[in-house]
């Protein structure tokens, strides 16, 4: 089935003269919500209006740019707008049914092998691909959990972190560089933002694409807390998944020092984000439910003293 012309109105929203059925699936940064809709009882589609308007455009970018020459693990996109007005630009992607965004081992590591292959490929053949995503690089995040340093100590009792465990990563952190190695990151990689369809993985939202280190991707799979997806990794599933990567790359890698990296980079991470979650706490306007800001502080916390411990 073919979508009519007039799917979308001038204004930027859903015609719902021609619609059967619609269903919010969730709701972007700026308020706008991305839905699945129905033609027939048999044919939908997912309307996505621009969620986040500092990603006007990058979306369809890489789409067009980079995708194409990916496996089918990503939805396509069937129509779409783009307008210099942020209310006014649309996605019309194909429907790939209902996903199930469990974290588990076997959607872990299946994640964990594509990534690997991305990550291998040659970045000097994709030109316009950003050096910036959605969060700051990780030599900013560095240097404001460096300049929150006595804050973050004040807080350990009430994080219930013992202060030896933070002492060690600032310990290691110091004078610290990590790996100049870039590839081309997803950006956004957590739970959310792939699942299972049948036995097969897809991945989704991919506008946050730009160059970054190993390590974010990673991150953001293994570590990243989301309030809306839990997800518990022990430390077994987190050696493993590193396993994998490390032996399914195709670039070389000093095993050990890749491993002791992994693990600063995630217990920074988590330092910072343990203030993101707490200031979201604190405001009174939240956009979490009190309840899942505190799951996911605690995953947090959890990945931060794992990873700490991990770095002896």
């Amino acid at each position: 089935m073919e979508l009519p012309a007039n799917i979308v109105l001038d204004s930027g929203i859903l015609n719902d003269a021609l619609i059967q059925k619609r269903e919010i699936l969730y709701k972007g940064m700026n308020g706008r919500y991305v839905e699945r809709f129905f033609l027939s009882p048999s044919k939908s589609f997912i309307f996505k209006p621009l969620t986040n308007n500092e990603q006007l455009g990058k979306e369809v970018w890489v789409n067009e740019h980079i995708l194409p020459q990916f496996p089918a693990i990503y939805p396509k996109i069937i129509s779409c707008k783009i307008s210099e007005n942020p209310e006014l630009n649309w996605m019309i992607v194909e429907d790939l049914g209902p996903l199930t965004h469990g974290f588990n081992e076997a959607s872990a590591l299946e994640v964990i092998k594509m990534m690997s292959w991305w990550h291998s490929l040659p970045i000097e053949e994709y030109r316009g691909v950003p050096t910036t995503g959605l969060k700051p690089q990780i030599s900013e995040i560095v240097a404001e959990v460096n300049s929150l340093r006595d804050e973050f100590f004040e807080k350990l009792p009430c994080l219930d972190i013992e202060r030896e465990t933070v002492e060690r990563v600032y310990g290691f952190l110091k004078d610290h560089q990590f790996s100049n190695r870039l590839v081309l990151s997803h950006g956004d990689l957590h739970v959310g933002n792939f699942a299972l369809v049948g036995n097969k993985l897809k991945i989704l939202d991919w506008e946050h694409t730009h160059y970054n280190v190993p390590y974010w991707d990673l991150y953001h799979l293994i570590d990243m807390s989301h309030p809306l997806f839990p997800k518990k990794v022990t430390v077994r599933l987190r050696q493993q998944m590193l396993k994998a990567y490390v032996e399914q790359v195709a670039f070389e890698i000093d095993r050990g020092l890749f491993l002791r990296e992994y693990h600063l980079f995630s217990a920074v991470f988590s330092i910072w984000m343990i203030g993101l979650i707490k200031k979201d706490l604190r405001a009174s306007d939240r956009r979490w439910p009190e309840e899942q800001l505190e799951r996911q502080l605690k995953e947090t916390i959890l990945s931060l003293k794992e990873c700490a411990e991990a770095l002896c």
